[in-house]
Parts: structure tokens; C-alpha cells; sequence
């Protein structure tokens, strides 16, 4: 009798141990987020949408950095992650073992965000994007990073670009590829690329400060920051604290679940 309980106590904590941490809910759509246990990095829009009740989620779990949210899913501890479409790519492209639901939720617009009320530097900003957008210079920045011309022309400030108005320091969060993120000691990607080419028109030096997603919108409110640059989706609640510059890209969110 002893050896069949100790046998059942085994099978038991064996089972106990198999279903701890893991998760099995399979996702196809959005409405497969019902109930389910998302991944999302804190402050992002993906945060903002999954946490709505009309989503249903069992839990929202919050992360540092999207890649901690992937590493979770990769270990079965949640369901899936919904996180913006470009970097939802990299991740997917770096692990075979992941794959993107697309087209599952609203396009969105990203802007520069700046304290409110400074609309002497907002409207520098939305006149030297709208220069920059007519060149065609945004566009070849973007391409650097996303499709075919990827890598083959880099943005190079001009020779000549003027840096006597001082310095703007541009609060961001570098764990968003391609739009920002680390190439060895440099701070890199679509933002920044942007940031530095207005500041070659407006004739500033950019200085790139790297903090925590939801540390952004305060850096920028208490002056730490100039503006803020992170991939971000302009939204009724931001707008409450910041304001925005005009659009200079579109996004989506996308789900990202294990094959």
C-alpha cells in the first residue's frame, strides 16, 4: 500500500510539474485572446489593447522589454505576445520555432512626442519632417531598415550640418528593432535616424538618452528629455500628458505565437 501511494505521489507532482508554467491555449485570432495569458512590453500599445475587457484576457503579463515577453512565450509560460508588426518580424525571424498573426487589429500612427505647450519646437520639428518627407529622405531612412534595400543606404548627415543651437536630447527605449535598438555600444534604427536628420536641419546635436518604454512620457513632461522617439503610437491618453508631432509612420499591432 505504502509503494502504490508513493507511486501516485510521484505521477501526481510529475503532472503538477509538467503544467507549471506552461500554457497550451491555441491563438489564430484575435478573438482566441479570450481567456488567454498575453505577453505584452509595459507601456506599449500592445499593453493599451490587450488590456481592454472587451479583449478578455485571463492576464495580461507585463514585461521590461519585448524580447522578455518573447523569451516567455518561447518557455511556454504565456500564450502569446502582441507587440508592434516590425519588431514582431525581427523576433520571428530570429526563431523558427515562432510565427506573426497579422491584420488582427487597427493601424495606428507614430509621432515624436514633446512637453506640451512647447509649439515653438513642435512646428520646427513638423517643418523639417515635412522637408524631410518631401526629399524623400524618410522614406530611403525606413528602407534602410525594412525590405529589400535593407543595409545599402545608411542616413549620413551632411558635412556641413550646422550644430550651433546646442543640444536636444531625445528620450527613447532601444529594445524596439528596427525602429531603435543596440549595434554594439551605438543606439541605432529608424528613430534615431529620423531624430538625427531633423536635427541636421534645425541645426542641433542629438544626444540619445535609453530608458525604460513607460519611462518616456515622464522623461519628457519633467524636461529631462526634449522630445520623445520610441516607436509610438499617438493615443487619447498620451495626448493627455504630451503632445505629438505630425505622423511619419504607420504601425500595427500583430500576435506572435509559438508553431
Amino acid at each position: 500500500m505504502k509503494k502504490l501511494a508513493a507511486a501516485a505521489l510521484v505521477a501526481a507532482m510529475v503532472l503538477s510539474l509538467a503544467g507549471c508554467g506552461s500554457s497550451t491555449k491555441k491563438i489564430e485570432s484575435k478573438e482566441d485572446l479570450k481567456d488567454a495569458v498575453i505577453g505584452v512590453q509595459l507601456g506599449t500599445t500592445g499593453d493599451t489593447t490587450v488590456s481592454e475587457p472587451s479583449v478578455g484576457a485571463k492576464e495580461v503579463k507585463r514585461y521590461n522589454k519585448g524580447a522578455q515577453a518573447i523569451q516567455a512565450l518561447k518557455k511556454g509560460q504565456i500564450d502569446c505576445v502582441v507587440i508592434d508588426t516590425e519588431p514582431a518580424k525581427k523576433f520571428v525571424e530570429l526563431n523558427d520555432d515562432l510565427k506573426m498573426i497579422e491584420d488582427q487589429f487597427d493601424d495606428e500612427q507614430y509621432a515624436i512626442s514633446m512637453k506640451k505647450g512647447n509649439t515653438e519646437l513642435k512646428d520646427a520639428f513638423n517643418k523639417a519632417l515635412g522637408e524631410l518627407e518631401k526629399e524623400g529622405v524618410l522614406s530611403d531612412i525606413v528602407n534602410n531598415y525594412i525590405g529589400d534595400e535593407a543595409g545599402k543606404n545608411p542616413y549620413e548627415s551632411p558635412a556641413d550640418a550646422d550644430r550651433t543651437k546646442g543640444k536636444l536630447v531625445m528620450a527613447t527605449n532601444a529594445e524596439f528593432e528596427p525602429w531603435e535598438y543596440h549595434d554594439g555600444e551605438s543606439i541605432v534604427g529608424i528613430d534615431v535616424d529620423i531624430a538625427q536628420a531633423i536635427c541636421d536641419k534645425l541645426g542641433y546635436e542629438l544626444e540619445v538618452s535609453d530608458m525604460e518604454f513607460d519611462a518616456i512620457l515622464p522623461a519628457v513632461q519633467s524636461g529631462k528629455a526634449d522630445f520623445g522617439a520610441a516607436g509610438m503610437t499617438v493615443n487619447e491618453e498620451r495626448l493627455e500628458s504630451v503632445d505629438f508631432t505630425d505622423t511619419y509612420a504607420n504601425a500595427s499591432q500583430v500576435i506572435v505565437v509559438k508553431k
